[in-house]
């Protein structure tokens, strides 16, 4: 009888992006003797998942999309174990099993397992040439397929979709986008920024079908084509399902961890079992805008939740401030930001807009507070109309300035911007 070896640490972090890594961080600026193990399934050290488009496209190696210096572990004294699923976990010991049988036990723990890419039912998923686009596996077994190929179909007009399709495009590819609602970028972007978005995307050449979906993917063994929900064929070499993710929360099904659609945890990224913490895409956490816990599936939200995790965990007693929906991007020179609440449901929003020029934005006030923001193509002020968002100021006495194309720290009330300048306007102001 083979005995199963266990190994043992203070803390285990399961994923090794973001949410992982900030919360290593944290932790080891707390305790600097505590051991710290965290498990991958990838076989890369953290690497940012927002650039795997600009690995596809040909703009950066590996090496350049490193979130940390590859002496990461070792300077922190983590223990990272590579290639390795964690198929069991048990609450009651304290233990988790991995996928090659090995356990290793644990003081606390965080799960920061993100998500897995939403794969609809339809004929012909198993053929050569469909892929996803989550992760850099993803990207480098798109990347080699695409030398010989050059007709693809995105399923999904998101963030994740037209993020590939921009890839696909720089590299030669005659690319068509099938999005299901009515618009792309439909979760970010309000009608009008969508209608731009549009129009940048048709102009690079690139194909829009919405209010539909694909049925079938054709083809023997390999792609061939696809087959739309309106009956309507079309040829291609490959399909990129990007419709979205889901919270991968397999791990804690059939525990007492409460979930809704993600992980619940409270304002220091607890879960509702002692000793566990969760982060990330995962994590249903607080939204400072809609003050209620929601999945926020965003870079910087999964990094700052790791690190309030990693101080809690350490014994550090930190509160998550919150987080929100927020989008920087930039596809084919089209610039946008966005942050919050875009596509009200209601008429509880205050809504201001400025369009002209070409350029385009909107900001929604509710009780006199910023409750979202989009910016097209002119966002050089996005920066300042967030931070008037996070810091819940009351902008009722100066909201018509919030869109003059002068707006700055001068059109704010005086202890405003004296409170943002600091000690330095103080100075300025006494002399």
């Amino acid at each position: 009888m083979t005995t199963k070896r266990v190994f043992k640490t203070d803390y285990l972090i399961i994923g090794n992006s973001a949410g992982g890594i900030g919360a290593a961080e944290a932790i080891r600026e707390t305790d600097g003797d505590g051991s710290i193990t965290i498990v991958s399934d990838e076989i890369y050290p953290a690497y940012s998942r927002p650039l795997i488009s600009e690995y596809l496209a040909g703009e950066r190696t590996i090496d350049q999309m490193l979130f940390r210096a590859p002496d990461f572990y070792e300077r922190n004294n983590v223990e990272l174990v590579q290639g390795r699923k964690v198929k069991s976990l048990n609450l009651a010991r304290h233990f988790v099993e991995l996928d090659n049988g090995e356990n290793i036990s644990w003081k606390k723990l965080l799960l920061a397992t993100g998500g897995v890419p939403i794969v609809p039912k339809m004929k012909g998923l198993n053929k050569k040439g469909v892929f996803k686009f989550l992760t850099l596996n993803d990207a480098k077994e798109i990347d080699e397929y695409v030398n010989d190929y050059n007709r693809a179909v995105v399923i999904g007009g998101g963030l994740i979709g037209v993020s590939v399709t921009e890839a696909l495009t720089k590299r030669g590819v005659q690319v068509t986008i099938v999005e299901m609602k009515d618009r792309v970028l439909n979760t970010i972007l309000d009608e009008r920024a969508s209608a731009m978005a549009e129009e940048v995307l048709t102009g690079e050449g690139i194909r829009l079908i919405v209010n539909n979906t694909v049925t079938e993917i054709t083809g023997d063994k390999a792609v061939e084509g696809v087959v739309l929900d309106s009956g309507e064929t079309l040829p291609c070499d490959l399909v990129v399902i990007a419709i979205g993710v889901l919270p991968r929360t397999e791990l804690v099904q059939g525990t007492d961890i409460k979930v809704n659609r993600g992980i619940l945890v409270d304002r220091y990224m607890a879960t509702s079992h002692p000793d566990v913490y969760a982060c990330g895409d995962v994590a249903e956490a607080y939204d400072f805008v809609l003050s209620s816990n929601r999945l926020t599936p965003i870079w910087p939200n999964a990094y700052i939740g790791g690190r309030i995790a990693g101080y809690n965990m350490a014994g550090i007693k930190k509160e998550y401030a919150g987080g929100t929906a927020m989008n920087s991007v930039n596809y084919f020179g089209f610039d946008v930001a966005t942050a919050g609440i875009v596509n009200p449901a209601g008429s509880d929003y205050e809504v201001l807009t400025a369009d002209s020029a070409g350029c385009y934005r909107k900001i929604l006030i509710s009780d006199g507070l910023i409750a979202g923001m989009v910016f097209v193509k002119d966002i050089e002020k996005a920066g300042m109309i967030f931070g008037l968002m996070w810091d819940r100021v009351d902008v009722s006495s100066f909201k018509q300035l919030l869109l003059a194309d002068d707006f700055g720290l001068a059109c704010l009330p005086r202890e405003l911007w004296q409170e943002r300048l600091g000690s330095a306007a103080l100075l300025v102001n006494k002399n």
